[in-house]
């Protein structure tokens, strides 16, 4: 029997739940991002103050990488170098080829946008700032990005990237790109293009389609505007078919997810990611594998967290978490990060 029939009985809560005792089963198990990664999305969904000490994981990570990087930005060569090194370590595939040669153009580009307001967002999410936060601040609103950020090669190398930028520049406020690169991402991918994309090039429109609504949303903070992103909503209804042969499982998740942030939990659309995603489930790995089978936690949790939440969207989302407030965490914080003014 295929793991499809096996699953197909499942309920949505069964699945989700039995994701969420395998990955807490093993959580001390994951690297530090990872654990982190996982604190936050379950803290958002949930309000639970349990929650709250694996995502402070995460805090202890950034700050220390944005202390590494916002304090040497005066060293001589240090951005150069960093950027080489970011860029060194993309990988020598498919896509890291094409992401390395879109970066040609730019080649600090990566350090401002994947390292500084990578680091400074989230620790401004959680209402806090990090070390050397106004040389990294000055940095920023030094760099002008809109040419990385609306260049066709680079959209097509990391779509979904390229949004989360646009928005943490606007969070942090160093620049607001969001309208340039929304016209930029339409010109690259508009709809009379779509017979030609192959899937790869189909699975960016997607990922990056549904990382305006997640950006927008803050990673799950509160809600957006369905109005706002109804060229997106009415895209992925339209397109749901081909969606759920060519998407990958995390892809066709964030479809779903993009939905409930739009307070459309009801859709048609939702249902039927739901059901691709059950469907998906290994039984007797507890977990839904990678494209290729693999069943680790460490790579997967990203795939597995989005299906938890998927297949049991709260009636409330939670803002932060903010751990100077929070009982569990205030006495822990990083002793390098502040309470933002």
């Amino acid at each position: 029997m295929t793991t499809a029939a096996k699953t197909a009985t499942l309920e949505p809560q069964q699945v989700r739940q039995a994701i969420q005792s395998n990955l807490e089963n093993h959580l001390y198990q994951l690297p530090p991002r990872v654990q982190g990664h996982y604190g936050i999305r379950l803290y958002r969904m949930t309000g639970d103050e349990k929650y709250a000490n694996a995502a402070l994981v995460d805090l202890y990570a950034v700050t220390e990488s944005q202390g590494f990087y916002a304090c040497q930005l005066d060293k001589p060569g240090f951005i150069e170098q960093e950027a080489k090194d970011a860029i060194s370590v993309l990988g020598n595939g498919p896509r890291a080829k094409a992401r390395k040669k879109a970066l040609q153009p730019f080649p600090d580009f990566i350090f401002y946008t994947d390292v500084l307001l990578r680091f400074s967002s989230r620790i401004d999410e959680f209402g806090l700032q990090g070390p050397c936060h106004d040389k990294l601040l000055k940095a920023l609103k030094q760099t002008d990005l809109e040419p990385g950020l609306t260049d066709k090669a680079m959209i097509e190398a990391w779509a979904a990237q390229l949004i989360n930028y646009a928005y943490w520049a606007k969070q942090i406020g160093v620049g607001d790109y969001i309208a340039d690169y929304k016209k930029a991402f339409n010109e690259v991918y508009p709809a009379s293009r779509d017979q030609q994309l192959k899937r790869a090039e189909f699975r960016n429109k997607i990922y990056g389609m549904t990382h305006f609504i997640f950006a927008a949303s803050e990673y799950y903070q509160h809600n957006v505007d369905a109005k706002e992103f109804a060229w997106i909503l009415d895209y992925f209804e339209a397109n749901i078919d081909r969606i759920l042969k060519d998407a990958t499982d995390d892809i066709i998740a964030e479809v779903g997810i993009s939905f409930h942030l739009a307070g459309l939990s009801n859709h048609p659309v939702v249902s039927k990611t739901q059901q691709h995603i059950i469907k998906a489930f290994n039984k007797s790995e507890q977990t839904i594998p990678s494209p290729k089978g693999n069943p680790d936690l460490a790579l997967g949790e990203h795939r597995n967290v989005l299906a938890m939440m998927l297949l049991n969207w709260p009636a409330k989302l939670y803002q932060g978490p903010y751990f100077h407030k929070l009982k569990a965490t205030k006495k822990y914080l990083p002793k390098q990060v502040s309470v933002k003014p």
